[in-house]
This record gives structure tokens, C-alpha cells and sequence, in this order.
């Protein structure tokens, strides 16, 4: 993988800055993320428990339908979800990374070569007409111009498979979402020396907004920090925080932009769910023939 990171920004009459095309984001979003899964491998408490997954799944999808079934997850990264498709008893899952952590991926699932087959490519280029499902957890919101990406895991699909998407919402958390912007403008252009030491000090303020929650009803992201993130080990919440502040991309969808996404791409039957007021579970079908 080149070494996007040192590419200079060129300008020409009426030209977008190369640091700000779509080509330029995808790369750099694919390496930021290759650097991040070398650095911090593992998947260990609830943050690598299959409750997190049902919890995506759920209500739109009872998570038991996964079982026996072909399933693809596109941007696997350490494996986690992997880890969770196969808890849930996949029949076969194939795991897509184009990043440098492609290495730590293998290592990771190194003990279920029997049910997994590891991809090292881009999303739009999964294999068609192999699965049952479909899934994307935390990926396509890092995609300048998801469409191809999702494009094709329709083709991958059998008829009357299912695609699931898990996205960053817009609303519900203006004032946070607006807070994670102002920090990414900055963050995204440091190195990750800086980001890990302004993600520590986030930490500790999320600790306090943890033992806050537990105990003031009503305050913003209450049911999620209760729920999920408060749950986590610390060096987790800590991973949370760097997840929302490196990636040089990242798209916050409203229900109507996470709707079409895959309506525009010959999804049917296409439903939402708010999940903890804060992010959009999206799920659509590929139509029997």
C-alpha cells in the first residue's frame, strides 16, 4: 500500500486539493485504519462479546438467522466481528480487509481457517452470488463514496439475501456529534503520538460521564454509555474514543441518507433502526428472482 500520507496537496484552477478528493480520503482512511488495528490487536471483555453484535442486529434481525449460513463482513479489521459471526454458529464467514492489518486479521482467526476465508481487498470487490448475509459494522461511514462498495455486496448476495450496515448517526447527539467534528478537524492531521495522548485525556472525562450516567437519568448517550460503552474495559472506551478521532473520513447519516444508501442500490425492503440514540442499524434485501 502506498504511503498516502506523503502525498502533497496540488491545486489547479477550479480543482479540488488532493487531500480533500474522494480517492485521497478512501486511501488514507484504509491506511490510518492499518495503523490503528497493528497497534491495538486484541478484543478482549465486552467489547469482543457476541451481545454487542445481537444488540446491532437487533430488532431488525434476530441474530440466530446467521446460523448455518454464508455470511461476508466487509472492513474485518481485528476480527471481532468475525469472531462474533462465528460464535453465532455461520456456517462459513468471509472476512474482507484491504488494510495493512490484513496480518494481524490472519493471526487473529489463525484457529478457524476451517470456517473463515480471509480476503485481502476492497469492499467493491467481494466475490458475487456467494452469501446468505451481508454485514458492515462501524466501516461504511469511514467511505468517501460507499455506493460501489455497497453495489456490489448486493451482487454478492443470493436472492433473497440480506445486507446489514451499521452506521454513525446524525441525529440524537448534536452537541457531541458537533464535539467530535471541531476534535476531528484538528486530530485527523496529527500524528498518533498527539491523537493517542488527546484519546487518553478523553478517557478520563468519559470516565466521569460513565459513573454520571449510571447515576443521573436523562443526560445525553445515557442508555448507550450504560448499556455498551460503560461496559467496556477501559483501554476499550479508550479505543472508542481514537476509533472517532483518527480516520481521515467519516460521514454522520440521518435515517433518510442511511435509507437510501441502500435503496439507491437496488436494496428492497429496507429498514432502520435507531440504536441507542445514536447510530442507525440499516438492513435491506436482494429480491428473489
Amino acid at each position: 500500500m502506498p504511503d498516502v500520507a506523503d502525498q502533497r496537496p496540488r491545486m489547479g484552477k477550479g480543482s479540488m486539493r488532493t487531500s480533500e478528493s474522494p480517492a485521497y480520503l478512501a486511501s488514507k482512511t484504509i491506511s490510518d485504519f492499518g495503523d490503528q488495528w497493528r497497534r491495538y490487536t486484541d478484543n478482549e471483555g465486552y467489547y469482543g462479546n457476541i451481545e454487542v453484535l445481537k444488540n446491532t442486529f437487533e430488532p431488525l434481525v434476530n441474530l440466530e438467522e446467521v446460523r448455518g449460513k454464508r455470511v461476508a463482513e466487509i472492513g474485518s479489521g481485528t476480527g471481532r466481528i468475525v469472531k462474533m459471526l462465528l460464535e453465532a454458529e455461520a456456517r462459513e464467514v468471509t472476512a474482507i480487509e484491504p488494510s495493512a492489518a490484513f496480518e494481524v486479521l490472519r493471526r487473529n482467526l489463525e484457529a478457524e481457517t476451517d470456517r473463515v476465508v480471509l480476503l485481502q481487498v476492497a469492499g467493491n470487490e467481494i466475490p458475487e452470488g456467494r452469501f446468505d448475509f451481508v454485514v458492515s459494522i462501524g466501516v461504511i461511514h469511514h467511505i468517501p463514496d460507499p455506493n460501489p462498495v455497497i453495489a456490489a455486496s448486493f451482487r454478492a448476495l443470493k436472492p433473497g439475501g440480506r445486507m446489514v450496515v451499521w452506521l454513525y448517526g446524525k441525529e440524537g447527539s448534536g452537541l457531541i456529534v458537533n464535539g467530535i467534528r471541531g476534535l476531528r478537524s484538528v486530530t485527523t492531521r496529527l500524528p498518533h503520538v498527539l491523537v493517542a495522548g488527546i484519546a487518553h485525556v478523553l478517557n478520563f472525562a468519559l470516565d466521569i460521564y460513565v459513573l454520571g450516567c449510571r447515576r443521573v437519568p436523562g443526560l445525553p448517550l445515557g442508555d448507550y454509555v450504560r448499556n455498551v460503552v460503560g461496559r467496556f474495559s477501559r483501554s476499550k472506551r479508550y479505543l472508542v474514543i481514537y476509533d472517532q478521532l483518527r480516520p481521515a473520513f467519516a460521514k454522520y447519516y440521518s435515517q433518510a441518507e442511511a435509507r437510501a444508501l441502500l435503496e439507491e442500490n437496488g436494496f428492497a425492503d429496507v429498514r432502520t433502526h435507531f440504536r441507542y440514540g445514536y447510530s442507525w442499524t440499516v438492513v435491506g434485501t436482494r429480491a428473489p428472482n
